[in-house]
């Protein structure tokens, strides 16, 4: 018998003899689970095996569900040190804990496999004998796999009623000793959950990459010219003077979240600036406060380059380029001769948490630059931060809306600076008090001191347009300096998540934003370093409670730039229905804050017009790439496109909330779009009653070239002949019924025997046409209608 056979059938006899195993006593059969040593060589035959076998199985069958903060009973597959964690039985989203819990991030918090099995994390591999039978037997990962090809589901319709797929199901998280009990309770409940097994060959794969021990690569050493680079932007990280340091405190405090990447020189290796206590030449030692300006506990924090060794997510990557370009605007924005720092900044939370007080010294013009040079990776640090998952989190925006930003050049260096010190104790954010807060009284404390600063804004802004005969008009809005693109945003709710892309996409939005400086920085350290995934109910509503504050603030300033009775008018509409408290805020608010616009309006339909002098003012720098006039599908597909985004009303509430279409030409070419469903409401202060602020009737349809969201809720596929017919029978939906037949023609469901194949072509036509943004999907939110 050829060796290879031989192997084979030793292979499948360890499998056959597994299956006749029972779980009720590994410890006697297997001995204790104690943590193993299974790092090989990136270039070993285990290591390429890995790399090219291995590992585009687990990103594709597993990490699209199992790949962040909320990957179910915490096993993060996106990495090889996620991998070995294992999982654990405790929630890190629970909007009912009083009390803040214990950060659990890996990489982080803690660093081997013994440090995170004294904190209750357990084995999703075996750690027992290693030997091929006991690799498999003691393997969750295994055992789950196996579950799923012994109870497939159907291979067409909807899943069992046992299966639940909506963000808040039950969740059930045994070890490898509770396993037995599960699958007797949890038969349908095999990995992956809720969608296809895998293939046979894929799983051959995995069975033997589990019983040789599974085998994980090391990372791979830097290749010379990225280490250089390593090198020379840590060096600027960790300039000594007293400027330095406040600089790059300012810069890590906005990039620490940031997928950074020497675009001179390689697009798909990607960097995480992390806080150590060692300086470069010395591995470095993360400092794992919970937030970014949280006391480092260190004299001096140096401020390195960790390689990223997880796989790419389309739900947390933020690609961010570090080049020569990039120094020289930071350079010209924050180390000039124009100012000095004198002293540096305490810790303490009061200050430390309160960015106008922390970076004073700093000039605001420049951290108003900094900001605004990538404003979509700014607003996205909110979107794709650890606030993003949860409706609580969310239901502060509206569905789709609109941003602009006023113009820096409006910033004047010396009264700004002064302006905001003065203001700073009016400015701070409830963040600062940390991880565990009441809501109901502190929202009270921050509602005033927030009503203060916006009438002192308010006078410094009428007393500075006066003083430099400033009109209050149109040009008051960002540019992008003829060259930006960070210009104009439009962003996205989609009910428990969020997007934002640069332009201006869709209908006209009943919503816009102007954010200004204070607005951006406060968003900034309120959703993104200043938000604690571990924090108490009271943290993370009184977060979303301020929100309302700088959304409102944001939305006054655009108003603003209406006619008088215009801006009461348009006020009145989007408050409708408010409750007495919110709209006693609001028209408080208001009262102080409107101006006259010195704008010439030529209709009654002033919003409209507004919004038409703010394209024609951005227009060399609006982003298209979205727009359906894009595409390059024949006249007749696009026009039928362009229809559904007509469609309101019931037909459009039954839809998901994002959908993936993909369009197959006659050439065999496949196109990408994504019908966003825009929920209508009559106003969005309501905090836990947002359906009764729901308007279905008024609800809507954007259908953008390329993809949109991380989280598709459905895939629908068609030919270019039958686009048509798909539009036609979406506007005649009428229940859920309908919705159900229509996903018989058109979806590729959970349960479609295509499903692995379409999704991977879907990621695959995805990175080609993005490579550098790309991230795999989650898809946990994939519906079952």
């Amino acid at each position: 018998m050829p060796q290879k056979s031989f192997f084979i059938t030793c292979f499948i006899i360890i499998l056959a003899s597994c299956a006749a195993i029972s779980g009720a006593n590994l410890d006697e059969l297997y001995g204790k689970s104690h943590p193993k040593e299974r790092l090989v060589e990136n270039d070993s035959e285990w290591g390429e095996r890995y790399n090219s076998n291995i590992k585009p199985i687990i990103e594709h069958r597993c990490t699209v569900c199992h790949g962040c903060y909320d990957a179910p009973c915490q096993l993060k597959m996106s990495s090889t040190a996620g991998l070995e964690r294992g999982a654990s039985k405790e929630l890190v989203y629970d909007g009912l804990r009083l009390t803040s819990s214990t950060p659990s991030r890996l990489f982080i918090d803690h660093l081997t496999v013994d440090e995170w099995r004294e904190v209750g994390f357990y084995p999703a591999l075996n750690e027992r004998t290693q030997t091929p039978e006991a690799n498999l037997e003691g393997s969750l990962i295994y055992k789950m796999l196996d579950l799923k090809n012994k109870n497939p589901i159907p291979s067409e319709g909807l899943l069992p009623e046992d299966i639940t797929v909506n963000i808040d199901r039950e969740y059930s998280c045994p070890k490898i000793e509770e396993f037995d009990t599960f699958k007797a309770e949890h038969p349908n409940w095999g990995m992956p959950y809720g969608l296809p097994a895998l293939s046979g060959a894929e799983q051959h794969k995995i069975n033997y990459w589990l019983s040789q021990g599974a085998p994980l690569p090391e990372e791979p050493p830097l290749t010379p010219d990225l280490q250089q680079k390593v090198e020379e932007w840590e060096a600027y990280f960790n300039q000594d003077s007293l400027k330095g340091q406040l600089t790059n405190r300012y810069i890590y405090e906005h990039l620490f979240l940031a997928a950074l990447y020497f675009d001179e020189i390689s697009t798909d290796t990607f960097f995480k600036l992390v806080r150590s206590s060692t300086p470069t030449g010395v591995p470095i030692q993360i400092i794992p406060s919970r937030r970014p300006y949280d006391a480092p506990g260190v004299d001096r924090v140096y401020y390195r380059l960790q390689k990223s060794t997880t796989t790419p997510l389309a739900k947390t990557h933020m690609p961010y380029a570090l080049n020569q370009e990039r120094k020289e605007k930071w350079d010209s924005w924050f180390y000039t001769d124009d100012y000095t720092v004198t002293s540096l900044p305490s810790y303490h939370s009061e200050v430390s948490g309160n960015p106008f007080k922390a970076f004073e010294q700093l000039p605001t013009q420049s951290r108003y630059r900094f900001m605004l040079d990538e404003a979509e990776f700014t607003i996205m640090g909110f979107i794709k931060g650890p606030v993003c998952r949860g409706q609580v989190a969310l239901n502060v925006i509206n569905d789709q809306f609109w941003v602009f930003f006023t113009d820096p050049e409006l910033i004047d260096p010396d009264e700004s600076n002064n302006f905001l010190a003065e203001q700073s104790a009016h400015l701070r954010i409830p963040t600062e008090a940390g991880s565990t807060l009441l809501p109901i009284t502190k929202w009270m404390k921050y509602s005033s001191l927030h009503q203060d600063y916006l009438n002192a804004q308010h006078e410094a802004k009428k007393s500075f347009y006066k003083k430099n005969q400033i009109a209050l008009d149109e040009k008051t809005v960002w540019d992008g300096d003829g060259s930006n693109d960070n210009a104009a945003l439009t962003v996205f709710r989609h009910i428990d998540s969020a997007s934002v892309v640069k332009g201006l996409v869709g209908d006209e939005p009943k919503t816009a934003w102007i954010i200004n400086y204070p607005i951006l920085e406060r968003i900034h350290y309120l959703l993104v370093a200043g938000f604690d995934v571990y924090g108490n109910v009271g943290h993370q509503l009184i977060t979303r409670l301020y929100m309302d504050f700088l959304r409102m603030e944001g939305e006054m300033n655009f108003l603003t730039l209406l006619p008088p009775d215009a801006q009461k008018r348009y006020w009145e509409d989007w408050y409708q229905g408010a409750d007495s408290k919110s709209r006693d805020f609001v028209e408080q608010s208001s009262s102080a804050y409107f101006d006259a616009s010195r704008i010439s309006f030529k209709t009654d339909n002033p919003k409209t017009e507004l919004l038409d002098l703010l394209k024609q003012r951005l227009e060399p720098v609006l982003v298209t790439s979205h727009a359906l006039e894009e595409s390059t599908l024949n006249a007749e597909s696009k026009t039928a496109l362009e229809e559904l985004t007509t469609i309101t009303g019931k037909s459009a509430n039954l839809l998901p909330q994002v959908v993936f279409l993909s369009v197959e030409d006659q050439e065999g070419d496949t196109h990408l779009f994504t019908v966003l469903h825009n929920n209508a409401h009559t106003n969005i202060t309501s905090l836990l009653q947002e359906q009764s602020n729901r308007v279905p009737a008024k609800d809507s349809v954007t259908v953008t070239k390329g993809f949109i969201g991380a989280y598709p809720g459905a895939f629908w596929h068609v030919t270019q002949n039958q686009l048509p017919l798909l539009v036609r029978d979406v506007k005649t939906l009428a229940n859920q019924e309908d919705y159900h037949q229509f996903m018989e023609r058109y979806g590729i469901r959970r349960t479609s025997p295509d499903f692995w194949q379409h999704s991977d072509k879907l990621h695959a036509l995805d990175q080609q046409q993005h490579p550098i943004n790309y991230g795999l999907f989650d898809l946990n939110r994939l519906e079952n209608r």
